[in-house]
């Protein structure tokens, strides 16, 4: 049985040409024709919500399917020692996850180790799927020296060469996503057969890196997927102030490239939906834009309070499309879950995230001579001399961390 295919964005017709213009007092007159609005369907789904897949092959493996099972239960418990930590002041910020776990995660199992993930700063959940450690993850939250980024990015902030290419997460909205399309437009010139996957909220949408992005993906026709996660909500914004649009999916018509709508919340969806976005790109069918509608279950960050701008309506009406327990549904009727292997997943996670936790906060902080690492390749003589004062200083104040050995330039 052939996968189902997404609803993807119907094309424009030609324009009639048989329209007369009138001349009004030396002005052109054209006579107005009302548009036809494009209304889309429901989104894209695979499975029910109460978890039937009507036969649906999600080309995984039961091991593979109970690996996307974990990782969105590891995901959750992230985000709840996250909360904890950052509310008795042991971290900066945290910034949740809950309710969009399935997109990332969907749309991880869909790319191989060898393709390039842009992500927004909800996506660890594809790093965790292919085989980041929350351990690592945890450096950057405390900022430590053990940190791939030596402390300098904000929190929830992460970047990863291995296991996969996860390119630093930039908090200016869109940025990254030109950046995508250059790095898939450079695969494509060298015959490498690799993809790029850039992850935005609907906030991007409204970015100008999202519309250059986007032409520039379809006029090279650069091997590149542009998933957003459609999660209600930029910030306090509602996506009824952020566009006009009847999807945010429709704007890849303007552009030339495809455009998708699925069930965020249905991970076996944005799986295949992101899967042949995939294999149309490595086929040199172009880009793709996926809109994932999903639901932000809780604040922005835990510098936000949701309660002062959501709905209480609204957000009990996506508890019962909670996506963890979509899944669940799922894997029981394909007799792969029950109660147990719930509560034996939830306490390993959580112990892992917890150690995790544990050990990252005991790590020291980078050491002073870190701070002119990693930006030029032959250091200048003005920073030699610099750093070398900094540590001078640090030895004569009485600070035994950052004074700790000769400085190494």
């Amino acid at each position: 049985m052939s996968p189902p295919r997404p609803w993807c964005v119907p094309a424009i017709g030609p324009r009639s040409t048989s329209r007369a213009c009138t001349l009004v007092e030396n002005r052109v007159q054209v006579p107005v024709q009302a548009m036809t609005p494009i209304s889309p369907p429901e989104p894209f789904t695979v499975t029910t919500l109460e978890g039937a897949a009507a036969g649906h092959d999600p080309g995984l493996q039961p091991d593979e399917l109970i690996h996307a099972y974990r990782t969105l239960l590891t995901v959750r418990a992230f985000d709840e020692v996250c909360m904890k930590l950052q509310r008795s002041g042991r971290i900066g910020f945290s910034i949740p996850n809950r309710g969009i776990e399935a997109v990332s995660v969907g749309a991880a199992s869909a790319l191989d180790k060898s393709d390039w993930i842009f992500p927004s700063y909800r996506d660890f959940g594809m790093a965790l799927y292919h085989g980041v450690r929350p351990l690592e993850m945890m450096h950057n939250m405390f900022g430590n020296g053990a940190d791939a980024a030596k402390g300098r990015q904000m929190s929830v902030h992460f970047s990863f060469v291995e296991p996969l290419h996860f390119v630093s997460i930039s908090s200016p909205i869109g940025t990254h996503l030109p950046q995508a399309v250059g790095a898939a437009r450079a695969f494509q010139m060298r015959g490498e057969d690799r993809v790029c996957l850039a992850s935005f909220g609907d906030g991007g949408t409204s970015s100008l890196g999202f519309h250059s992005a986007l032409n520039f993906a379809g006029v090279w026709r650069a091997p590149v997927i542009f998933l957003c996660q459609n999660n209600g909500w930029a910030i306090s914004c509602p996506s009824a102030k952020q566009t006009a649009s009847e999807s945010y999916a429709v704007k890849a018509q303007a552009y030339g490239i495809e455009g998708v709508l699925v069930e965020g919340n249905d991970l076996l969806a944005v799986r295949e939906a992101t899967r042949q976005a995939v294999e149309r790109a490595r086929s040199g069918g172009g880009a793709t834009l996926i809109e994932a509608r999903t639901y932000r279950m809780g604040g922005h960050s835990t510098s936000d309070d949701p309660k002062r701008y959501v709905p209480a309506a609204e957000l009990e009406a996506w508890e019962c499309k909670d996506p963890v327990r979509w899944f669940e549904r799922y894997l029981a009727g394909v007799e792969l879950w029950d109660e147990g292997l719930r509560e034996r997943l939830e306490a390993e996670v959580m112990a892992e995230v917890d150690g995790a936790a544990k050990e990252a906060e005991q790590t020291p902080a980078p050491g002073l001579e870190t701070i002119f690492s990693d930006v030029y390749r032959d250091l200048p003589t003005h920073l030699r001399r610099q750093g070398q004062e900094s540590f001078e200083m640090a030895q004569r104040l009485g600070d035994p961390a950052a004074g700790d050995g000769a400085f190494p330039l």
